[in-house]
């Protein structure tokens, strides 16, 4: 096979994953009727663990003690992150959801900044003030509060931003398929634990619903397993700024899924807020790096 061809395939690949993240949360926001916040995200995680415990078997049983570690903590701040963002989806639009989780974008280069010292770029800086302005002309209301969704999805953009800072520092040295599982199992058990003190009783007869177990499934093994897999397998054979650049397209897909089987709808200036925060999210993740290089050719 051939690089162009291979590319393509890449990338083909890559913009299937955001489709599937991006259509979860309508899937999300329509579950939220039957399942509550913290155990559907029990449910999720549980099934992406259970079978990818199963295919990665043998990995598993030579797992070292800093990769358990590690991906213990990492799957802390996955379980915080989802729990914010899940819970918020309550109190918001699918749309508005998206676009707000994408905000671990641009604070990445600002945290590390203040973990390891490594100071953000000029792009990160104006992507950064581009990001807050869409924030604002999306997410505040008429006498300049935020919602509760809000709040709770842009603490999740915080933990994500956490998360990746991690993953990035841990996985030069450890497997990151057991990374990825431990991690996945981790959240599923503090969801498991939490979800009673969170959500209180939950009505398993709703899982009686044809609907409800083909939602569960659907983020189980489709947005968490497959997408998780898939995103590993195709940023292989992209070069970083196209990969970032078609990552990016996860926040339009989630408010168009929200626009398509919600009937949600985004008034005019919350379409300029989406529009500056997906410029920025393009900006700080690629530079425009792909643009310069075209230049330079």
């Amino acid at each position: 096979m051939n690089k162009k061809l291979i590319t393509f395939a890449a990338a083909s690949g890559l913009i299937l994953v955001t489709i599937i993240w991006g259509a979860a949360f309508a899937v999300v926001k329509n579950s939220l009727d039957y399942v509550p916040p913290i155990y559907m995200m029990a449910f999720r995680f549980t099934i992406a663990g259970i079978v990818m415990s199963l295919v990665f078997i043998k990995k598993l049983l030579r797992i070292k003690k800093d990769e358990l570690i590690h991906g213990v903590g990492i799957g802390v701040f996955l379980f915080l992150a989802y729990a914010f963002q899940t819970i918020g989806c309550n109190y918001t639009t699918a749309g508005k959801n998206a676009f707000l989780t994408t905000v671990y974008v641009i604070l990445v280069p600002f945290l590390n900044w203040i973990l390891i010292k490594r100071r953000p770029d000029i792009f990160s800086i104006i992507a950064a003030l581009l990001s807050i302005t869409g924030i604002g002309l999306l997410s505040l209301e008429g006498d300049f509060t935020m919602n509760k969704g809000d709040v709770l999805t842009l603490i999740c953009s915080f933990c994500y931003a956490l998360q990746i800072i991690f993953i990035a520092q841990w996985s030069q040295n450890d497997d990151p398929v057991l990374l990825a599982i431990i991690q996945i199992i981790v959240a599923a058990l503090l969801s498991w634990i939490t979800a009673p003190f969170i959500d209180g009783d939950m009505n398993w007869h709703v899982l009686s619903s044809g609907n409800v177990i083909l939602s569960m499934m659907y983020l189980g093994l489709l947005s968490t397993m497959v997408a998780f897999a898939l995103q590993t397998i195709c940023q292989k054979y992209l070069a970083p700024s196209l990969a970032a650049l078609l990552m990016s397209f996860e926040a339009v897909f989630g408010a168009l899924s929200g626009v398509i089987f919600l009937g949600e709808i985004i008034p005019p200036r919350g379409i300029v807020g989406c529009a500056l925060m997906f410029f920025a999210v393009v900006l700080s993740e690629t530079k425009f790096s792909f643009l310069r290089r075209r230049k330079i050719k």
